[in-house]
Order: C-alpha cells, then sequence, then structure tokens
C-alpha cells in the first residue's frame, strides 16, 4: 500500500482490535502489497487489512472455518473474537491467530506435498462459488491487451506473453482432467511453518481447476512427492503460472519488490522453456 493508505490502514486495524478487547499497543508489518498483513501486540493477533471495494474476506473466513473443522491444514482465525469481517474508514479486517515461527522454517518437499494433499482432500467435497482458474488466466490476458495498463512491455515480449497464456490454457482445458476447488496460490509464502506443522494461509485466491494448477505454485520438489501427479500436465501449468506471474509484473500499478527485474528475467526464462513443453504458441 501506498501512504498515505497505509498508515489509515494500520489505525483501522489497531482501532477495529482494541475496540474488541485485544490490547494494541504497536504493530509490525508482515507482508504489504495489495492487502497488508501486522502483527498486533500485546496481543500477539494478526490482522488483514485491505480496501473494502478489494476483499473477499467473508468469503475467506466461512472456507477457513469449514476447512479447519474437517482437519485440514490451514490458519484459524482468532478465537477471541467474534469470527467476521470488520470495515473501518474504507478497509475490511479480519483478525486470524498469529504463529510463532519455528526452525527450520522451510518445509522438507515431502511435508509440503503431504499438507497440499490433506487440503486438495479437504477441498474436493466442498461446493464453493469460486472462479475458474481460466478467469485468472483471463486476468492476465485483458492485461496484456491493454497498453495503457502495460505500457513499458515490449511489443515482442506483449506477443510471446500473449501467444504463451493462450496456448497453454488451451491445452491444459483440452487435456479435460478433473478440477476441484484449490487453494489458488500455495507458493511458500502462503505456507507457515509452526508447532502445529504446515499451514496455508490467503484462501481469497481459492479457484477451481486441476491439482496440477496448484503444484505449479509450489516448488518443483513438491511435485516429486504428490502421488497422482499427471507430469506433462504439470509442465504445462508451470509455465503458464509462470506467463501469469511475469504478467504481473508488468502490470504500471504492481507493487511487488524489484517486479520489473524479476519481471524481464521471467520473459527470458519463458522463452528457453517454451521448446520443452512443446505446445505450439504459433497458433
Amino acid at each position: 500500500m501506498q501512504e498515505p493508505e497505509f498508515r489509515r490502514a494500520v489505525s483501522a486495524a489497531m482501532s477495529i482490535a482494541s475496540s474488541l478487547g485485544l490490547t494494541t499497543d504497536d504493530a509490525t508489518v508482515l507482508h504489504d502489497s495489495n492487502k497488508l498483513t501486522l502483527r498486533l501486540l500485546p496481543s500477539d493477533v494478526l490482522a488483514g487489512v485491505a480496501p473494502v471495494a478489494q476483499q473477499v474476506a467473508e468469503f475467506e473466513i466461512e472456507l477457513a472455518q469449514r476447512l479447519a473443522a474437517s482437519g485440514c491444514p490451514v490458519a484459524t482465525l482468532e478465537p477471541r473474537v467474534e469470527p467476521r469481517v470488520h470495515e473501518r474508514d474504507g478497509f475490511a479486517v479480519t483478525l486470524w491467530t498469529y504463529y510463532e515461527p519455528v526452525a527450520p522454517p522451510e518445509a522438507s518437499p515431502a511435508d509440503y506435498a503431504d499438507a497440499l494433499k490433506r487440503l486438495h482432500d479437504g477441498m474436493r467435497p466442498l461446493d464453493v462459488p469460486t472462479p475458474h482458474f481460466t478467469d485468472r488466466v483471463e486476468q492476465a490476458q485483458q492485461l496484456i491487451a491493454n497498453r495503457d495498463r502495460t505500457p513499458a512491455l515490449a511489443e515482442a515480449d506483449r506477443e510471446l506473453l500473449r501467444n504463451t497464456l493462450r496456448s497453454l490454457r488451451r491445452a491444459i482445458c483440452e487435456r479435460g482432467d478433473a478440477d476441484q476447488l484449490l487453494h489458488g496460490e500455495p507458493h511458500p509464502g502462503n505456507v507457515l511453518t509452526t508447532q502445529n506443522g504446515l499451514l496455508f494461509i490467503d484462501l481469497e485466491t481459492c479457484c477451481r481447476g486441476p491439482v496440477e494448477f496448484d503444484l505449479a505454485h509450489a516448488p518443483e520438489e513438491v511435485g516429486e512427492h504428490y502421488p497422482g501427479v499427471n507430469r506433462d500436465l504439470l509442465r504445462e501449468c508451470r509455465l503458464l503460472v509462470l506467463a501469469m506471474i511475469t504478467t504481473w509484473r508488468w502490470d504500471r500499478d504492481d507493487q511487488f519488490p524489484d517486479g520489473r527485474r524479476m519481471g524481464t528475467e521471467w520473459l527470458s526464462r519463458i522463452r528457453a522453456e517454451l521448446d520443452g513443453v512443446g505446445v505450439d504458441t504459433q497458433s
């Protein structure tokens, strides 16, 4: 978030927590992007803060409760307050349990795969309204098509991303693999290593698609421990996800740290990997 929105967001979170009886004298920023994540002290509660217009917090709260109740490895809501979305000064605030990190912070690929498999097992029977993974691909395609939103993207790179997104989306859909509810972005930044094992956070990114789409966000070694993976589909999903996150880095409003440099590096990586996937990006 940019100033002064950042200061207002922190103030809203602290004010809401205090009004609910949680002693809040200080806020430590744990993550700052489109959504702000704060550790509020001394009550030691985690606060998620987002502009009201951008939030899907009610969905995230409902899903987190259902998954936690079925034993899925997800972070839980703060038990000292009512589980709901709190609004103040144009911000939506949700309050979650804070988990003290444990060493080592990096999960082993086998543990990561096991936790993700248990999450998928718990998600599979749930019937909740969520976008399809192709809707997220469509968002990236629209961004590529909008030169006002991506003015620094060279035409050759724009064409590369446009063709890669289109062809891989089509190839994955034509495989006809079973869809189910997914986390959407189970990358290491959304996995906590806690005394209770690995826990997934940020369920607002949930979508429907093949489990390989989720695995494409995890380190490559994780896929080697996940049972029943379609290796060809996983390779296609990895390249599709790479094209999507590369596209986000060229958005003029992107706030990802060092995002433009990473976007440039990822364009080179896409070119290098296209031949290995064997998908025709010219048609």
